[in-house]
């Protein structure tokens, strides 16, 4: 089933797709929908597209933007900065003025120049590194956390709950990774909490059997994570393989099923720090009801991209303009944008004034909030 879906987004991908219309007209408003259809991350992608489809159905059956159908457009950036700017220049070129994306932070970051440069407004639903939003540019949004407070969180539940537990941090040396570590120790040391080990991985790496040595020969008890599913869940294998009995705690990352997919059994109990999980929300039930009723089931990011298309949808209608500027400026007001996620309010530089971080863990193929 996950190959189907991903292939599905492979086919969907630089495509417009027209919602509630037979075929897309030119009065349409594009929405480019910027996230990675293949590669590694290629199930975030799913995610993406399911949620955004879901959202510009509804909208459109609701009267659209302005009166006019919103049509979307998926562009892979296979979460390659590199690649990310080539999806951006392309935006560009092809006159659309709205992005959805990029899903990582390292992308979002290069793309929002091109779009600045441009006139084009982006938000992302999971970018959360702070200097996507810190650089004082008026085009970018986001309707998930940042990494400084989703550290916080993290750092929290481990003095909380593992208090004297030799603690190893462990980053793959991108932005959001390495910054989130960087919170967590500055967070654990005004605690009076020092690791005993730092470690860094490569992106696309397999074997951690070093790493993982290195670890139990500290007698390590919790290993903080700073990346994503497809190393994390490798690491997290590989330390039950190696009798490693320590606790790992990662980022929203490991939010998608691939987490159990590639880490088997060791998946269970392994925890993350996620936004609130908004499936059990009041505002997300129909939403829900009918991504459902197509057998797709909203986790991970699904409802944070859904999220993010109401708050432009809303950030349209209410400016009375497509222009993307006067756009940003109704989302900078402060005005609270009802979505699934609940209200959200952005601040001058584009990123939520509500903090809904949590801890999760895996049980099986399903995660729940921790205790």
């Amino acid at each position: 089933m996950k190959k189907e879906r991903i292939a599905a987004f492979i086919a969907a991908a630089s495509t417009v797709l027209s919602l509630g219309v037979p075929c897309a007209a030119e009065a349409d408003v594009k929405v480019a929908i910027a996230a990675p259809v293949t590669g590694p991350n290629a199930s975030f992608g799913v995610q993406f597209r399911e949620g955004a489809e879901a959202a510009a159905a509804a909208i459109n059956q609701n009267g659209g933007l302005l009166g006019q159908k919103v049509s979307l457009v998926f562009e892979d950036d296979a979460s390659d900065p590199k690649q990310g700017v080539s999806v951006a220049n392309r935006i560009a070129a092809d006159g659309i003025q709205f992005v959805i994306g990029h899903f990582n932070s390292g992308v979002s970051i290069p793309a929002s120049n091109v779009y600045q440069d441009n006139g084009i407004l982006e938000i992302s639903p999971s970018s959360t590194a702070p200097v996507y939003t810190d650089r004082g540019m008026w085009n970018t949004f986001r309707v998930c956390g940042r990494d400084d407070k989703l550290g916080l969180v993290t750092a929290d539940y481990i003095l909380h709950h593992f208090q004297g537990k030799p603690i190893a941090l462990v980053d793959d040396k991108t932005p959001p990774g390495a910054g989130l570590v960087a919170v967590v120790k500055g967070a654990l040391a005004k605690a009076g909490v020092k690791p005993v080990t730092e470690q860094s991985i490569n992106v696309g790496e397999k074997d951690f059997s070093a790493l993982v040595t290195r670890l139990k020969a500290l007698n390590v008890g919790v290993v903080v994570f700073g990346g994503v599913h497809t190393e994390g869940g490798l690491i997290a294998r590989q330390m039950k393989e190696q009798g490693l009995n320590a606790k790992m705690i990662g980022p929203d990352g490991f939010a998608t099923s691939e987490f159990p997919a590639i880490a088997g059994d060791a998946a269970n109990g392994v925890l993350f720090t996620f936004g609130q999980n908004p499936v059990a929300l009041p505002a997300a039930t129909e939403a829900v009801k009918n991504l459902r009723a197509q057998k797709i089931e909203p986790d991970g990011y699904v409802l944070y991209v859904y999220a993010a298309m109401q708050v432009l949808a809303q950030g349209i209608n209410q400016a009375k303009s497509t222009d993307p500027q006067k756009v940003a400026a109704v989302l900078q007001s402060g005005k609270v944008f009802q979505t699934v996620l609940g209200a959200r309010s952005f601040d001058k530089k584009g990123d939520i004034q509500q903090n809904d971080f949590t801890t999760f863990v895996w049980q099986g193929n399903k995660y729940v909030a921790a205790q």
